[in-house]
């Protein structure tokens, strides 16, 4: 009884999934349109306004309102509608075309745009992801890569970055990324040679993304130090240069980081966690895990309101525990967070930098030691940081000496009597240690003044005319699809 209940209600539904969703194809429809007049007029603007549009709608796709879409678009019977048509659920590919020839609105181009093509490849690609068919996303997405080498169009290009995009991600999901190394050089080359700016951009973190997926980190340096840099766009570019740019110092940072660079990898990193999007949480969340840990390799420890941001506290929660580890200076609590996080250390891919932590824990439970105590012996010193050594006296002996000859400490050692002899702490205030502090901090404020002067965004002749109501609208209303965007391509990035 229970069982024909439910196959009753459930019944219904199965009508409704073979006829396109009437509150999706007319904005699939209008988003054509526009990617119409966008191609027509050579306006990048509003093709990037259609990608956001598209974004917002990406949850609502069905596969009948995709075939009535590309019955609406494409000529039926062409090579390009049978190729898309293939990837789409078989079932109900006789219904679609029943249910788009009715419609009102006007009659398919006979010859459609490039640009409404691989708007095509686009959304077909997204539904295929999102319905986690991934072996047909990758034949899809490898068909409409090569679609795109032949054509040379600057309205194509914001289209192509998010194919580019899809494509590393439908390898990626599937385990075979180091297939697509080649092929995502040749497109890099291909966008250098068209200057496609936001394309050869994309593909650099794609393939910096790749090499980093496999530990190949000089290489990705090799590639990283050869290739373009990111330059400052226009006002028209910024919105969507600033993801990648993001991305490409996170990725800049983890290269520096892993190379011992860890001043620059730390500006890398917060350079990228400021200027993420507030709606890129995941994001903001693995550029703060670094950040900590190379700060904590820099001998510094971060401040608490690092790990209390909105909606990270539970994320940020192994490193704050690290962070107090490292801040006792207590090898053995080091040692127990170390082991209890370690699925979470593995997952993030920093077991190697914690492991390079545990110097900088010995070297602060010393500090601690030498503050405290103004002789003390190398037998309590081993005690104290709790070597695990089988001879912690000499290892104490090496390790003190270390430190004192890099200046950690200020100190001597009496090896006669086994002695570790602090010396009198003076006043800090008569050292330059306050001049530095204050000089580096200056240098952030003026360096972060600079670049928010170099990022003011004007609209044209603002001197001579005011901002309309119709203009300041439509402003409005392309910042918060830009939003919506990003929530929407930060669950596929993290």
């Amino acid at each position: 009884m229970t069982q024909d209940v439910e196959m009753a209600d459930q019944a219904p539904p199965s009508k409704s999934l073979s006829s396109p969703d009437p509150s999706v194809l007319p904005h699939l429809k209008e988003i054509a349109s526009l990617i119409e007049t966008g191609a027509y007029a050579r306006e990048v603007r509003r093709i990037s306004r259609a990608v956001r549009l598209t974004m917002v709608l990406r949850k609502k796709l069905k596969a009948s309102s995709l075939g009535a879409f590309l019955n609406y678009v494409l000529v039926s019977g062409s090579e390009v509608h049978s190729r898309l048509s293939s990837f789409l659920p078989k079932e109900d590919e006789h219904d679609m075309e029943v249910d788009s020839a009715p419609s009102g609105t006007p009659a398919p181009v006979k010859h459609p745009l490039p640009e409404l093509e691989i708007y095509c490849y686009l959304l077909v690609l997204i539904f295929l992801i999102d319905q986690k068919k991934y072996d047909e996303a990758k034949a899809c997405s490898s068909t409409s890569i090569a679609r795109l080498k032949t054509v040379n169009r600057r309205t194509v290009d914001v289209l192509a970055s998010r194919l580019y995009f899809y494509y590393s991600l439908c390898y990626e999901l599937t385990g075979d990324l180091a297939e697509i190394r080649g092929n995502l050089l040749a497109l890099h080359r291909i966008a250098t040679l068209r200057r496609d700016e936001l394309g050869q951009e994309t593909l650099l973190n794609l393939l910096l993304r790749n090499y980093l997926h496999y530990n190949l980190y000089d290489q990705a340096e090799k590639l990283r130090s050869k290739a373009p840099h990111f330059e400052a766009h226009s006002n028209q570019q910024a919105i969507f240069h600033t993801i990648p740019f993001c991305r490409y110092l996170f990725y800049l940072g983890k290269i520096r980081t892993i190379q011992l660079e860890y001043t620059d990898a730390k500006e890398s990193l917060l350079q990228a966690a400021r200027k993420a999007p507030q709606a890129a949480l995941g994001f903001r969340v693995q550029c703060n895990k670094w950040a900590i840990i190379v700060r904590l390799l820099l001998g510094e420890i971060p401040e608490r309101t690092v790990f209390m941001q909105k909606g990270m506290e539970k994320a940020l929660r192994p490193y704050f525990e690290l962070t107090n580890a490292v801040r006792i200076g207590d090898l053995e609590l080091f040692r127990n967070v170390a082991e209890k996080f370690s699925s979470t250390f593995s997952s993030d891919r920093t077991n190697n930098l914690i492991v390079r932590l545990r110097h900088n824990v010995i070297r602060t439970g010393l500090r601690n030691i030498s503050i405290s105590y103004s002789r003390i012996s190398l037998t309590d010193v081993a005690k104290k940081l709790r070597l695990d050594s089988p001879n912690p006296v000499a290892d104490a002996e090496s390790i003190v000496s270390k430190a004192i000859r890099d200046g950690a400490i200020d100190a001597t050692l009496d090896h006669a009597n086994g002695w570790m002899v602090s010396k009198e702490t003076g006043d800090i205030y008569s050292t330059n240690e306050p001049q530095i502090a204050f000089n580096s901090r200056i240098a952030f404020c003026l360096n972060m003044h600079n670049e928010a002067v170099r990022a003011l965004r004007f609209p044209p002749n603002s001197h001579k005319e005011k901002e309309s109501a119709e203009k300041r609208r439509e402003r409005q209303q392309q910042e918060q699809e830009l939003a919506q965007h990003i929530a929407e391509e930060d669950d596929d990035d993290f």
